[in-house]
């Protein structure tokens, strides 16, 4: 099942405005890419104040199957990671759209949220793959 509500990249992250400020997004991945992983055993994140470029690789998870690069689904800069996930990165398997998430990004247009896939599309690009 694909979460209303979210924006997605073809690279199965999952990005939300934060309530509050709609400059912040959440960035996570999602169940389909979780499960396509397996069991997520190691999480690297990027230090807050990074600055990162849509498509860049900023991120890693290690699962028992594999390691894969999480990229910036937009332009920004950190502004918060979740820390809960050095301890228990399985957070990324058991709630990948809540607890699971892995950081947030000060974004300098949050129009560009706009232009990733919805829910509609995403289902369409797991199905298809």
């Amino acid at each position: 099942m694909v979460p209303e509500g979210l924006r997605y990249t073809a690279e199965h992250e999952w990005i939300t405005a934060t309530e509050g400020d709609s400059s912040v997004v959440r960035v996570g991945i999602t169940d389909y890419a979780q499960d396509q992983l397996g069991d997520v055993v190691f999480v690297q994140l990027p230090s807050v104040g990074t600055s990162v470029s849509s498509g860049e690789s900023v991120a890693e998870v290690e699962s028992t199957k594999s390691v894969s690069e999480i990229y910036a689904p937009l332009d920004g800069e950190v502004t918060a990671v979740n820390d809960t996930l050095a301890d228990t990165p399985e957070l990324i398997n058991s709630d990948p759209y809540g607890s699971g998430w892995m950081m947030e990004l000060r974004v300098p247009d949050p129009r560009a949220l706009d232009e990733l896939l919805d829910a509609a599309a995403y289902q369409d690009l797991v199905e298809g793959s």
